[in-house]
């Protein structure tokens, strides 16, 4: 008579292979448009803040409270958008603009000399936006693609350096309107009415040019990606026949 058989140890089953985890993917970094380099349409606004109570203040008082007034509310501004976490380049460029302004409206002795910085600034922004295009270089072209990391072949593209030129052409001429309208009205020392140009000419016509151009610039692109992919369909059919 034999004893039971011996139980058999059970194979071992081969451990589970590991499966390599995979990191989530890295956040794409989207650029920053020239909007959002500005400060976005809040920091539009908050350029008009102290020439809004620049002037009425003088009006009321002396140009010594405006020039107070103007500096309290550019540094109010400041902290605001530190608080709230906006970019800090467009914040710092404001309360600078503002302290370069009452400067030198302190040196003339007179409140337009508040808007003196302003007018000769569209002066020269419009004379080289003039020579950018003339030299083949428009601005908007090169400020477009340097803010998109962009290199230097659009320039071969005849139809969107053309719409380059228009849109820099466009901003060239919004830069010369302000300086003649402006610097007549400093002439004639009509303080209210530089104020109000300033604002009616500012962010309101540079938002309807930034529309402009960027309908230029897409129309372009569009053109110009159309011709590229017909010029390759037909190389290949010519290779296929």
């Amino acid at each position: 008579m034999t004893g039971p058989a011996p139980e058999q140890p059970a194979p071992e089953q081969p451990a589970p292979e590991q499966q390599p985890v995979s990191e989530p993917p890295a956040p794409e970094r989207t650029t920053p448009t020239v909007l959002e380099q500005i400060g976005g349409v809040s920091g539009l606004v908050y350029s008009t803040v102290p020439v809004v109570v620049f002037v009425p203040v003088n009006s009321f008082f002396d140009l010594r409270t405006a020039i107070y007034a103007a500096l309290g509310v550019a540094a109010l501004l400041f902290v605001v958008r530190l608080v709230r976490r906006e970019p800090l380049t467009p914040a710092i460029s404001g309360l600078l603009g503002v302290a370069i302004c009452v400067f030198i409206a302190d040196r003339v002795g007179d409140a337009k000399g508040y808007f003196l910085f302003g007018i000769w600034s569209t002066l020269v922004y419009a004379i080289v936006f003039a020579v950018s295009i003339l030299v083949r270089w428009p601005l908007i072209g090169v400020a477009w693609h340097l803010v998109n990391g962009e290199g230097s072949s659009w320039r071969r593209q005849r139809s969107i350096l053309r719409a380059y030129d228009i849109a820099t052409a466009l901003w060239a001429l919004l830069f010369a309107a302000r300086y003649l309208t402006q610097s007549e009205l400093y002439d004639d020392g009509a303080t209210g009415w530089l104020a109000f140009t300033r604002i009616a000419m500012g962010w309101p016509l540079t938002a309807l040019v930034v529309l402009a151009t960027i309908l230029l610039v897409r129309r372009a692109q569009r053109a110009e990606a159309a011709r590229a992919e017909s010029s390759a369909q037909a190389e290949i059919t010519a290779r296929s026949a």
